[in-house]
């Protein structure tokens, strides 16, 4: 039995979600409370396995609550987040603090939204039960670019002519993908990122990945040139993929139908990515729950191309890695923080002098 604990400061939002969360056999409701000064005491009582959790409060604000909570008591959190662009930087910093995941609240205008919200909720609640929150422990919360330590060019070496690096993730892979990057040096060759991510995230996602490596990384336009140095982030609520141009790759936009239930899709991607042929890629399938990216990443491990997968120890939830280990998509398993110097290993050669 899964027991969960609530900290909403609105009424409405904690007989919701107790509603929703209760009707499931597994999981029970074993508190709310309508602020974190309130939840305090509770949750030292109540021992939660997962914890729900409002951004926006009075009296002390999610963030804030947070930041004490995985200092003093690690546990799984959900966040409860507004799917605005003015919500996405309060969001993303509650998942660089240690939260596992985030659901946005309903919309009123949308007939449909209490189902979606019901499904995710709980399928989210499900995997934060199940999450490994210390795997997020040594990774560096920088979150300016002023607080990074940028890497230099690594002097002769320069990146293989036609070479693209694909990356996928999901739960716990706004900072996976971000450790990652942050170990990439300016003169990599170009990087295509498929992050789960709501439409309204992705640009402020792919601003802090810019902030927080020598790399530029934006969010991918349609037909957009891959250039080294560059990271390209697929929009939300797009599938990104890759394609041959005259004079190089470009990027190529669609929202076609969603592929292992999700756009973007890592499967996608990936599947554009081993149409490059032998030795033009590597890809690396990081933490996330479910299955996307397995099968994309045996179809670029087929073409001839190096596929590491992040190992169990430092993912967050090792649904994805795991899913892809099963099919023996992988080259190498490996950990989080040897992934980016894996990349470079097999992307850069010594230049000729």
């Amino acid at each position: 039995m899964i027991s969960v604990f609530i900290v909403d400061d609105s009424a409405l939002i904690r007989a919701l979600l107790t509603e929703i969360l209760s009707k499931e056999e597994d999981i029970e409701v074993v508190g709310t409370a309508p602020d974190p000064l309130v939840a305090r005491d509770l949750i030292k009582h109540t021992n939660p396995d997962v914890l729900t959790l409002d951004i926006e409060m009075p009296r002390m604000d999610g963030i804030s609550f947070l930041k004490n909570l995985m200092r003093l008591r690690p546990m799984p959190v959900v966040m409860i987040s507004t799917l605005t662009e003015k919500g996405a930087p309060a969001t993303l910093e509650a998942l660089a603090l240690g939260a596992v995941d985030f659901v946005g609240k309903p919309k009123s205008d949308m007939s449909n939204s209490m189902e979606l919200f019901s499904e995710e909720i709980v399928e989210k609640v499900r995997a934060a039960s199940k999450a490994n929150v210390r795997a997020l422990e040594n990774v560096p919360r920088a979150t300016s670019s002023a607080d990074v330590a940028k890497p230099a060019i690594q002097k002769g070496l320069i990146a293989k002519s036609g070479y693209v690096i694909a990356i996928g993730a999901s739960t716990g892979g706004t900072e996976a993908i971000k450790t990652v990057l942050s170990d990439m040096p300016e003169n990599s060759p170009p990087i295509v990122l498929a992050q789960h991510i709501p439409a309204n995230f992705s640009k402020s996602y792919a601003q802090r990945l810019n902030d927080n490596s020598a790399l530029h990384a934006c969010e991918a336009e349609h037909q957009q040139p891959l250039l080294s140095g560059w990271a390209y982030l697929a929009p939300g609520d797009f599938h990104l993929r890759i394609q041959k141009s005259h004079d190089g790759y470009i990027c190529m936009l669609d929202q076609k139908e969603k592929e292992s239930r999700h756009r973007p899709s890592v499967d996608a991607m990936f599947n554009s990515v081993a149409e490059l042929g032998k030795g033009h890629a590597v890809a690396a399938l990081l933490t996330g729950m479910g299955t996307d990216g397995a099968k994309g990443l045996l179809a670029i491990k087929r073409a001839g191309c190096l596929t590491l997968v992040q190992d169990e120890a430092s993912s967050v939830v090792w649904g994805m890695p795991g899913s892809a280990v099963k099919l023996d998509a992988h080259t190498e398993i490996i950990s989080l923080h040897k992934i980016a110097k894996k990349i470079v290993a097999n992307s850069m050669f010594a230049k000729k002098i």
